[in-house]
């Protein structure tokens, strides 16, 4: 079986390898935007290969796909989604396990998918406001109190900013840095982007565990993956600016230590509900992953953060050692619109660990951590138990080379999060900087201090959330009705 893997990081270099288990024999072709050197050693076993191409580009993914005549097309990255490169493809005949265009806007338009829940009365929706306008902004966020302030479009992460408003003696302060905030976004962020109406998206802000629910669906069939929990904050104890992950923590079987098995349901039956809602207001069929980064909340319980298109990176790779079924005919089967009846096997008594492990500079100045050579000792890591998965880095006159993102993440597994954490921890040690550049990684993912702290805190927050659903006070008030109020009295 021919398959045509689009993309060029972790996430896609894990499914490359799940996919290669395959007892369907594949012949792997990738288009990637660099010359990953774990996919191009796959594409190579496989008797496939490896063409760099611009991946958003959808011609030109096109020539590759009329080139290799693939069986199966699995987009990886979001924005190609973004861009229509499905919808071309799609034209064009080709089997594409990924979203349109239309149904990707779930993601890539957080506004338009606030919208949907509140339209079909979906539960875990947060209350919110959206601004095409900065100025408009900038005044609603000077009287708000608690809010999350967020571009409208997906950024990878980028621009989000969390204000509580709970020190009066700081209130100047937070104006102030919510205003610093909203100038950035539309700075940094909006100003890059012209495919969306809106600009700020402020939202009611909670506090609780998060936590992320990926599924792949046929549009009829929803099949869940186990429950990841994704670390974004760059350093120790989730501290620092947000980043596109740097590890996460899976298992053991499909709940995590901190969620139950009727929030699993509940998170599931959230994603399902959206699922129906999506494909009834664009008319799509939705043929891919779609994933629910979710928090668990005093306020809701289970709570919608944001929908993701495409499987979480890293968050995929938590699957790669504990996953026991052919993925490769999971994904056809989804994009065949055959999923109904197929059943998912992992190992139930495995807990997995990944850790990303990035050059400085990086999230805030990619410019400065592009260009450093690193070497990775793989048999190392091996022999420790773990899985390197190759990113953001790029083979040059034969060295690896950053290119200024995440550029491993290392995969480890054991029966419990604290031994694989420790395993993590050792194999981080074989990746080495050969020219000084600092590199780091954040240590205290799967720690057992971490993880008791996480399981504290959810059983805090469960307490709170059954008792206010038993006295009927879910979504009984919208934290931003008193604004217009306060907006009147300031103008007096």
């Amino acid at each position: 079986m021919k398959v045509l893997l689009v993309g060029g990081g972790g996430r896609e270099h894990a499914l490359a390898l799940m996919i290669l288990r395959s007892t369907i024999e594949p012949q792997i072709y990738v288009a990637s935007p660099h010359v990953n050197p774990g996919l191009r050693r796959i594409a190579d076993i496989s008797r496939g290969r490896l063409f760099k191409v611009n991946v958003n580009d959808g011609q030109e993914v096109l020539k590759i796909a009329e080139k290799t005549s693939p069986d199966l097309i699995i987009i990886g990255p979001e924005e190609p989604q973004f861009a229509g490169v499905v919808d071309t493809l799609c034209e064009k005949g080709f089997t594409v396990f990924g979203a349109t265009a239309r149904l990707a806007e779930i993601e890539k338009n957080k506004v338009f998918a606030r919208k949907l829940m509140w339209k079909y009365d979906i539960p875990g929706r947060l209350w919110f406001k959206a601004f095409k306008n900065i100025a408009e902004a900038l005044e609603f966020a000077e009287v708000a109190g608690d809010v999350v302030i967020k571009p409208a479009r997906q950024a990878g992460g980028k621009g989000v900013k969390v204000l509580a408003d709970v020190e009066a003696y700081l209130t100047q302060e937070k104006k102030v840095a919510k205003k610093l905030s909203i100038m950035k976004i539309h700075k940094e962020v909006i100003s890059k982007y012209r495919d969306i109406d809106y600009a700020v998206l402020i939202e009611q802000r909670v506090e609780g565990v998060e936590y992320t629910i990926m599924t792949i669906t046929d549009g009829k069939t929803l099949l869940a993956l186990p429950l990841v929990q994704d670390h974004p904050h760059a350093f120790e104890m989730d501290l620092g600016p947000e980043t596109g992950g740097m590890g996460s923590i899976s298992g053991p079987g499909l709940i995590l230590p901190f969620i139950t098995k009727e929030e699993f349901h509940e998170s599931l039956e959230i994603v399902r509900k959206s699922l129906e809602a999506l494909q009834n207001e664009v008319g799509d069929t939705y043929r891919g992953a779609l994933a629910g980064q979710m928090m668990l909340t005093p306020i809701l319980g289970p709570t919608l953060i944001e929908f993701y298109s495409r499987f979480g990176d890293p968050e995929i790779a938590n699957i790669l050692p504990v996953i026991e079924s052919d993925f490769l005919e999971i994904l056809d089967r989804a994009a065949t619109g055959r999923l109904a009846g197929t059943k998912l096997k992992v190992k139930e008594d495995v807990a997995t660990v990944v850790k990303v492990i990035a050059p400085a500079g990086y999230p805030q100045n990619k410019s400065i951590a592009q260009g450093h050579p690193i070497s990775i000792d793989e048999q190392r890591i091996r022999e420790i138990g773990c899985i390197p998965l190759y990113a953001s880095l790029e083979e040059v006159n034969g060295e690896l080379v950053t290119l200024g993102s995440r550029a491993i993440e290392t995969v480890c597994w054991g029966s419990t999060h604290e031994e694989a954490s420790r395993r993590a921890e050792l194999a981080v040690n074989a990746v080495k900087s050969l020219d000084g550049w600092p590199l780091f990684h954040r240590s205290d993912i799967g720690s057992a201090q971490h993880l008791c702290s996480r399981i504290m805190l959810a059983e805090r927050v469960r307490i709170t959330y059954t008792y206010r659903r038993k006295k009927g006070l879910a979504h009984v008030y919208n934290p931003f009705d008193t604004l217009s109020i306060l907006r009147q009295i300031k103008s007096r």
